[in-house]
C-alpha cells in the first residue's frame, strides 16, 4: 500500500471505524494564460501528480466532519445549521464545498472525510482548488451522485466565491477534475470546451518555488481582478475575451494607464494559449518555450503581478542548461515559477536553479520536477 494511504488511513480512524474509500484531486501548474479565465478567455493548465488526497466514510446523523492531517485539526458542522459564510479558516474550503452541493440540491446524509495534501500551500499550484475538488468528488461518492467533471468545477468555484470569499476564476477547479497524465488542457473558458495538448516525453516541467506566498483572498487579486474589469467596461464589451489588441490601442486615452496595461496583458495572454496549442501541436517545444517566456515579460511589465524573487528564478533558469523558457505562474505575487526543461538535464537544471537562487537570496527554495498527472477520482 502507498505509504501516504497507509499513513492517511491511520489517521482516519480517529472519526471512525467505517471502511473508507479514497479519494484524489491534484494541483496545477499553469503553462499558459494568466488571469483570463475570469475573462472568458484561454489558459493552458496542467494537472500535477501533487494532490490531495481523502477518505471518506458515510454518516446517517447529519453530521459532516473533516480531519485535516496536515494542521492537526479536526471541525464538525451539522448540516441543517450550516452556516452560509465561511469563518476564514482552513475548514471553509471542503465546508464550503459541502454548502455549494447542498445549494444544488444533492441529498447528503452525513459523512466523515481525513484530509491530507502534499500541493506546496500559498504557493500558486492551487492547493485550495485541489482541497474543493478532492471534497466533492469524497461527498459525491458518499451521496451516489454522478456530475461531470465542468459540473464539479463551476461547483467548486462558487464554494470558493461565495463561501470562502476568494475572487477565483474557473481555471483551478476545472483542471483539478479534468486533467489527463501527460497532457496540458487548453480551455476556453467561456464555453468550457477544452483541448487536451500532449506534452512530449523530452521534456520535463520544473517548478520552483520562490518560498514568497501569497493569498488569493487578499487585496491584490482582487485589485486586478478590479481593474481587469475596468478595462472591459471602458471598451465597451462584457469581458475581455470579446476585444482585441487593436480595440484596446484605440480607446487608450479613454482608460488609466494601469487599467489599459492589465486589460493589454489579458488579451494578449489569451493569444498566447492559442498560440502554445499550435506550437505543441508541431511538436516544436523551442517556440512553447519561447511563448512563455513572453507571458512572463507581461505578467511582470503590463499586469505587475510578479516579485524581485520570481523574477529572479525566471533569468537564472534561462541562463542553464536545456530550458526552453520559464516564467511566473498562478495567481502572482510570490508562488512558484514553471520551466519547460529537456528530459535530460532537468534534474540538473534543478539542482542548479535552487542553489544558484539560494546563492543570491539566502532562501532555500522547493524545486520539482513534476509529473502530469490524472484528474480527480476515487484511488480506493
Amino acid at each position: 500500500m502507498d505509504a501516504r494511504i497507509e499513513a492517511l488511513l491511520a489517521q482516519h480512524k480517529l472519526l471512525t471505524d467505517v471502511e473508507p474509500t479514497i479519494v484524489q484531486a491534484p494541483g496545477r501548474v499553469n503553462l499558459l494564460g494568466e488571469h483570463t479565465d475570469y475573462s472568458g478567455g484561454f489558459c493552458m493548465p496542467a494537472a500535477l501528480s501533487f494532490n490531495t488526497l481523502i477518505a471518506v466514510s458515510p454518516r446517517t446523523d447529519g453530521v459532516v466532519r473533516v480531519r485535516s492531517v496536515d494542521f492537526d485539526q479536526t471541525a464538525g458542522v451539522e448540516i441543517a445549521t450550516l452556516p452560509a459564510k465561511g469563518a476564514g479558516e482552513w475548514k471553509d474550503y471542503p465546508v464550503g464545498v459541502l454548502w455549494a452541493l447542498l445549494q444544488r440540491g444533492v441529498a447528503i446524509a452525513g459523512a466523515d472525510l481525513t484530509l491530507q495534501g502534499n500541493v506546496p500551500l500559498g504557493s500558486g499550484l492551487s492547493s485550495s482548488a485541489s482541497v474543493e475538488v478532492a471534497t466533492a468528488t469524497a461527498l459525491l461518492h458518499v451521496a451516489g451522485v454522478t456530475l461531470t467533471g465542468a459540473e464539479i468545477a463551476l461547483l467548486c468555484q462558487k464554494a470558493e466565491n461565495l463561501y470562502v470569499g476568494a475572487p477565483c476564476g474557473i481555471m483551478d477547479q476545472f483542471i483539478s477534475a479534468n486533467g489527463k497524465k501527460d497532457h496540458a488542457l487548453a480551455l476556453d473558458t467561456r464555453s468550457l470546451s477544452f483541448e487536451l495538448a500532449p506534452l512530449p516525453g523530452t521534456v520535463r516541467l520544473v517548478v520552483s518555488n520562490s518560498m514568497v506566498k501569497h493569498s488569493i483572498g487578499g487585496g491584490e487579486y482582487g485589485t486586478r481582478r478590479a481593474e481587469v474589469e475596468a478595462g472591459a467596461a471602458a471598451l465597451g464589451v462584457p469581458m475581455l475575451r470579446d476585444a482585441t489588441l487593436t480595440d484596446l490601442q484605440r480607446k487608450q486615452s479613454q482608460m488609466p494607464d494601469n487599467v489599459y496595461r492589465r486589460a493589454r496583458h489579458v488579451i494578449s495572454d489569451s493569444q498566447r494559449v492559442l498560440d502554445g496549442v499550435e506550437a505543441l501541436r508541431a511538436g516544436d517545444v523551442r517556440l512553447f518555450g519561447q511563448i512563455m517566456n513572453e507571458a512572463h515579460v507581461s505578467y511582470r511589465d503590463d499586469f505587475e503581478a510578479s516579485c524581485d524573487e520570481c523574477d529572479l528564478l525566471q533569468t537564472i533558469a534561462l541562463a542553464l542548461p536545456g530550458c526552453f523558457g520559464a516564467r511566473l505562474t498562478g495567481g502572482g505575487f510570490g508562488g512558484c515559477t514553471v520551466n519547460l526543461v529537456e528530459a535530460a538535464a532537468s534534474e540538473a537544471f534543478a539542482a542548479s536553479l535552487a542553489e544558484k537562487y539560494h546563492a543570491a537570496t539566502g532562501i532555500k527554495p522547493d524545486v520539482y520536477v513534476c509529473e502530469i498527472g490524472d484528474g480527480a477520482g476515487v484511488v480506493a
